[in-house]
């Protein structure tokens, strides 16, 4: 038996969706353990695309049980939408291969309220969330007021938690960010409506779990954002609500440990930043636009064009020493092939010192300069390469340079959208 994590080690949208697709064919449970659709899974299979936000990307294969996790906030119209367009796309989702954890928190639309309302105060100031109202929600769960995927088993229940809550939210939203206030009656309607649809799949996802590891099943669980975006670990305050570093599978899952057995941390090729931030490689350029183009650099969530800059390995190690990696997963590698040269930052420079990890102060990173380490790029088209000696000696030498700095071995190689554009130099099961 092994179970294995997936986690970004950047800012997100590193390439997870296709390393988790491309990993479930090993196993036989996949599991998303914190975010909420605030973040989005795009695959390629067959040449047609698919984004997922909330259901995790194995739930394209045939056979596996796919396990949304009680770390996660879920809006109840984004995963009946992902259903529906599943259904539409000849796959038909059942309780047998999807399953919402009962404890995880539901999405409200005084959620969504807030969080645009904010957003909209801030100005200039302001964070760069989607206005998915992720952030409000995860601020009732730690305030013991959110409403639980097992509430909308009980309208009763529902009805008292929304209650109490929109006087709540009608007095911050009218009062403070200068809102409409928001009605009970057509809340509850909506949400009992959509309850109708979404109670067969709400069940106790940590004992399934439990069951499925005393079967001898192999596990995956896949994080969202990435880890600089963890709420303690992360750029603060410019981060998610919720915690994407490996040990939160357990917390986010409701499992030991001890039952984690190979982390994969995805990195891709160059670094890339969607919203607001702080970000010392961003290259704002010809060559950032090379990089963003070739790439398709656009949110899958929000379709914001991403920020794009060179290969930050300070970022990666920190990412390496939190979720505590055994290897690496390099995406996106073919979108560099045509650069003459390529940079790859190996520290941080502070008044006139060098340090390799990210200081937690933003003024402090303010103040920082990327030292880089230039080599050669390569010319030749990659993207056909399914072996590591197949691909050319400048982009082998950049792949042994991350391994070399980062001390973490590579398992995995991303050379273009598909499934089939891979180098599997290690399978983590």
């Amino acid at each position: 038996m092994s179970n294995t994590v997936v986690v970004g080690t950047q800012w997100g949208d590193e390439g997870k969706g296709k390393v988790v697709d491309l990993l479930t064919a090993k196993a036989d449970m996949v599991v998303r353990f914190q975010g909420g659709n605030n973040a989005g899974h795009t695959l390629v299979v067959e040449g047609k695309q698919f984004i997922f936000h909330i259901i995790p990307s194995g739930i394209l294969y045939e056979g596996k049980k796919c396990l949304i996790g009680n770390g996660l906030v879920v809006d109840p119209e984004v995963l009946l939408k992902e259903i529906q367009d599943l259904k539409v796309a000849g796959k038909e989702i059942t309780p047998e291969s999807l399953s919402l954890s009962e404890k995880a928190h539901i999405i409200m639309p005084y959620h969504k309220a807030i969080d645009l309302a904010r957003e909209t105060a801030k100005g200039r100031h302001k964070i760069g969330t989607t206005g998915r109202g992720i952030g409000p929600c995860y601020e009732d769960k730690v305030a013991r007021t959110g409403v639980r995927a097992v509430d909308l088993s009980e309208p009763k229940t529902l009805e008292e938690k929304v209650k109490a809550n929109l006087k709540e939210k009608n007095f911050f939203l009218t009062k403070f960010l200068d809102a409409e206030p928001l009605e009970l009656e057509p809340i509850l309607a909506k949400y009992l409506q959509m309850a109708g649809r979404l109670v067969p799949f709400i069940t106790d996802v940590s004992l399934e779990l439990d069951q499925g590891i005393k079967a001898n099943k192999r596990i995956l669980f896949e994080g969202a954002q990435g880890t600089h975006l963890d709420i303690d670990h992360g750029t603060y305050p410019f981060v998610t609500s919720s915690n994407p570093v490996a040990g939160a599978a357990c917390a986010g899952a409701g499992i030991g440990p001890k039952q984690l057995h190979h982390v994969v941390g995805i990195v891709k090729a160059y670094t890339t930043r969607v919203g607001a931030g702080p970000f010392l490689t961003e290259l704002e350029d010809e060559t950032g636009d090379y990089i963003q183009e070739r790439g398709q650099e656009f949110g899958a969530t929000t379709g914001r064009r991403r920020r794009c800059g060179w290969l930050d390995l300070v970022v990666v190690q920190d990412s390496a020493r939190l979720s505590g990696l055994d290897s690496l997963a390099i995406t996106k590698l073919d979108v560099l092939t045509g650069l003459e040269k390529l940079k790859i930052c190996v520290g941080y420079e502070l008044d006139g010192e060098r340090i390799s990890a990210r200081p937690a102060s933003l003024e402090k990173l303010a103040k920082c300069t990327p030292i880089y380490m230039e080599i050669p790029g390569w010319q030749e088209d990659i993207s056909r390469a399914r072996q590591v000696d197949q691909l050319p000696p400048r982009a082998l030498a950049y792949v042994k340079t991350i391994e070399e700095i980062t001390g973490v071995p590579v398992s995995i190689i991303s050379v273009g959208a598909g499934r089939e554009d891979t180098i599997m130099i290690q399978d983590p099961f």
